[in-house]
């Protein structure tokens, strides 16, 4: 089965990530988690905060595709983690988001975003994520009732998935050592 890395295309103006879309399967199998509010001494209303946390992008993580006539995993390196989660913000698309990539959402806006530096001291880890270092994960705001009771609380949407364009690197078969060895470690991410 191939393997493919999936890089920036520098040169192209439309690479890079355009949206981040809610969920129920995310690709890189990991699910967000939904923050509500710690209670407000002296509020007269509880209300809950609506953001969402989790990872938008998992360096080296196998990614199963289908593909129309052989299927193949792809992933993306931890610099390409960091630059796309860069461009993403320089882009202005920290406002762009869609249910399942197929319905364009409003009211929705990635408030925070870092790359985890250290598994175990990082803030996802307060929320009890196992995300490994050079994860883009970030914290997304639900301004919309209907999104956040519809699909959110029910448990439709468990995930975030990335929208983008990329360019892939190369195809490699796993005839050769190098990749044997790429080929190996995808199989015991799978397991």
């Amino acid at each position: 089965m191939n393997i493919i890395e999936l890089l920036l295309d520098e040169e192209n103006e439309v690479s890079g990530i355009e949206a981040v879309s809610l969920v129920e399967s995310p690709a890189i199998e990991s699910d967000f988690i939904a923050l509500k509010s710690q209670e407000i001494k002296l509020a007269k209303v509880d209300d809950e905060k609506k953001i969402l946390m989790g990872a938008a992008l998992i360096p080296n993580k196998p990614i199963f595709r289908k593909g129309e006539t052989e299927d193949y995993y792809v992933y993306f390196s931890a610099d390409t983690v960091r630059k796309a989660s860069e461009l993403f913000f320089k882009n202005g698309n920290q406002n762009n988001a869609t249910l399942e990539h197929n319905l364009a959402l409003n009211d929705l806006t990635v408030v925070e975003s870092w790359i985890v530096e250290d598994s175990v001291k990082d803030k996802s880890a307060i929320y009890d994520l196992e995300l490994p270092v050079g994860t883009w994960a970030i914290s997304m705001k639900v301004n919309s009732d209907e999104i956040w009771n519809d699909f959110v609380k029910s448990g439709k949407v468990k995930g975030f998935s990335i929208e983008g364009y990329f360019a892939d690197k190369a195809t490699l078969e796993a005839s050769t050592d190098v990749n044997e060895t790429k080929l190996e470690e995808i199989k015991k991410l799978l397991r």
